[in-house]
């Protein structure tokens, strides 16, 4: 016998249930993207993640600001898997899902593996609502579900009943349903509960009312749990084993813009973020904006190029440049990146891909941009390109990207993607005095090399080729630089066709010469004949599906790209390691082509383009087929 609290607070005793103890669950909250299922599922990842689970989660939300209520087109869904070990993924399939009506049913049933949990709010579930999404008949009253186990629960009602001593009104009762739900599953799965009633109160501290009326429906989902016949069961899945420190659980573009104002920090220079909200890239802006204390400014232009702008000129002022976008934002900032390679001033651009092209699937992930990041400027336009491979990464790839700009003198293009930027994990939070050095030394003096007194903008560094950077205003540092081609030293203006290819050909040996570690294999048995190659968030997908079928006992080999110009000095030596290479990308083969050209290996392509990340599941299949071909040899 355990106890809780009823609807009003007040504890109460409840019916003894069977706990069974899991190493990890997979859960999906969906419904209309009015039904608050983002909140709810990240609430949810929150306990999940005090509670100390390793998770990883999937928010999949529409682009419309408002779809019309219960289609499926206007289905918002956020899963979360959590466990009691290192996870990779956030879950091919939901082991539980949570519907709030039928659209949400329909639109994620075929996901469901057979005998998995649903949980229906079944007040929805109206001939109207029905009609509305193609169902001639109830799937809760047919043979539709019979392959699941199916838990119908009047959420509506009951909500509406828990806060009838309220004064709130029909409808804004009735938004509460979503709080039931999580108090629901949170009794099903042992959740704390202190840290969601405090979020709450904090949430709506303006509207009290609100605060506790939310309050009140959790807790009504929780006793429901306690007190129905329906579940006979309750789930426990134990903390993880993770290194010591302090975690907290973050996102992708929350943690890119915690790299940036800790590499401003490090580099002890004022930021500036000029850029222009475009999903999935804003919360980069709106997380900056909150760390004025830190030296940075955050600047919402008028459009894309104007941010670029201003990103750029802050750069040839002395601080540090960032500019953030997606695809479509990045095809309008190419002439500014341009520029900046001309400039040769260090420059940051995070590109958060999206679906596309022009304006595309906003919400949805890919990974298509790295050609458009390779080669979307006129001319000969080096950069180097960086690709964090999950959520807590985008830390460290946000301190390797101003660390390669401030070193090199160069604009440095992050390639994130809308499964990072919008998917969490638990992040070990770094002491400070662990991060590199980032400082900068500006020139000072004059350097001409005639001795003439005068300061010249191109003198290079001999070992990293960067060209001296002056503040403007120094005394006796005036000087001038543009988009024309300059002369080599001096910096004038110059049209001499050997200069030109002079300057050509050292803006390419400078990216060249960008020091990057060497590719790191994952092979535990030294055996493996096929190596699976990937970079950005497949990382993830990757990583499962080579454990699962290592468990099959067979060979496998993982190596991931962060580094995607210059490429690792060692790439082509462990290409040529195995028999078959296998590249998963989320694109039509861009990688893989680029493998292709440089190191001439046949590289096996396994492309997937449906705003959706890989499935374990899927590539275990895709390396299980290779590695039978390359045994069989």
């Amino acid at each position: 016998m355990s106890t809780s609290t009823n609807g009003n607070g007040v504890l109460s005793a409840s019916r003894p249930t069977e706990v069974a103890k899991l190493d990890r669950v997979v859960i999906r909250f969906a419904g209309d993207s009015g039904d608050g299922m983002q909140l709810t599922g990240d609430r949810f990842t929150s306990e999940a993640a005090a509670f100390g689970n390793d998770l990883a989660t999937l928010p999949n939300f529409p682009a419309e600001i408002r779809a019309p209520q219960g289609t499926i087109p206007g289905v918002s869904s956020f899963q979360v898997h959590f466990a009691d070990y290192d996870i990779l993924t956030p879950g091919d399939r939901p082991d539980v899902l949570v519907v709030m009506n039928p659209a949400a049913l329909k639109a994620n049933l075929r996901d469901v593996p057979g005998g998995g949990t649903i949980i229906v709010n079944t007040d929805e579930f109206t001939k109207r609502n029905l009609t509305k999404v193609g169902y001639d008949a109830d799937p809760l009253e047919d043979d539709t579900l019979s392959a699941f186990q199916v838990h119908r629960v009047a959420m509506s009602t009951l909500t509406q009943g828990a806060l009838e001593g309220t004064g709130l009104g029909k409808k804004d009762a009735e938004r509460c349903k979503n709080m039931f739900a999580l108090g629901l599953l949170s009794w099903m799965y042992h959740r704390p509960t202190e840290g969601t009633e405090a979020f709450l109160r904090e949430k709506f501290a303006k509207k009290p009312d609100i605060a506790e009326a939310n309050i009140l429906a959790f807790r009504a989902g929780w006793n429901y749990g306690e007190t129905t016949e329906s579940f006979v069961t309750t789930y426990e899945v134990a903390p993880a084993k993770l290194d010591k420190g302090t975690y907290r659980q973050i996102t992708g573009n929350t943690a890119l813009a915690y790299g940036i104002v800790a590499a401003g920090q490090r580099a002890g220079l004022p930021v500036l973020l000029g850029t222009y909200p475009i999903t999935p890239a804003s919360d980069i802006l709106h997380e900056l904006s909150r760390h004025k204390n830190f030296g940075v400014i955050t600047f919402q232009a008028e459009d894309e190029i104007a941010g670029i702008g201003a990103a750029l000129g802050a750069s040839y002022g002395g601080a540090l440049g960032v500019t953030s976008t997606s695809g479509p934002g990045v095809a309008l900032k190419s002439e500014t990146i341009g520029l900046g390679v001309m400039l040769e001033l260090p420059l940051v651009v995070i590109d958060v891909q999206r679906g596309g092209p022009s304006t595309g699937l906003p919400t949805k992930t890919e990974q298509a941009d790295l050609l458009q990041a390779m080669f979307g400027r006129n001319s000969e336009s080096p950069l180097p390109v960086i690709a964090p491979q999950s959520p807590g990464d985008c830390f460290a790839a946000a301190i390797e990207a101003v660390r390669i700009a401030l070193k090199y003198r160069t604009p440095v293009m992050i390639l994130s993607d809308g499964a990072n930027a919008n998917g969490s994990e638990p992040w070990l939070i770094p002491n400070v005095e662990d991060l590199p050095d980032l400082s900068v030394e500006f020139a000072s003096e004059p350097n001409a090399a005639d001795g003439s007194g005068e300061f010249w903008p191109y003198v290079r560094d001999p070992e990293t080729l960067a060209r001296a950077w002056a503040v403007p205003g120094t005394p006796g540092l005036e000087h001038r630089i543009g988009g024309l081609e300059k002369q080599d030293g001096k910096g004038n203006i110059s049209y001499d066709p050997d200069n030109h290819d002079h300057m050509v050909r050292l803006r390419q040996a400078k990216i060249d010469g960008v020091d990057v570690p060497d590719l790191e294999v994952d092979d535990p048995s030294g055996e493996a004949r096929v190596l699976a190659l990937g970079w950005g968030s497949t990382f993830g997908p990757i990583g499962a599906a080579a454990r699962r079928v290592r468990k099959q006992g067979m060979p496998i080999a993982q190596a991931h790209l962060r580094h995607l110009n210059p490429f690792p000095k060692n790439l082509g030596e462990v290409l040529a390691r195995y028999d078959k290479v296998v590249v998963p990308e989320m694109n039509l083969g861009q990688l893989a082509l680029l493998l292709r050209a440089k190191y001439l290996v046949d590289v096996h392509s396994y492309t997937k383009v449906a705003g959706l990340p890989f499935k374990a599941e899927e590539l275990q299949h895709v390396f299980t087929d290779i590695i039978e071909g390359a045994l069989t040899r």
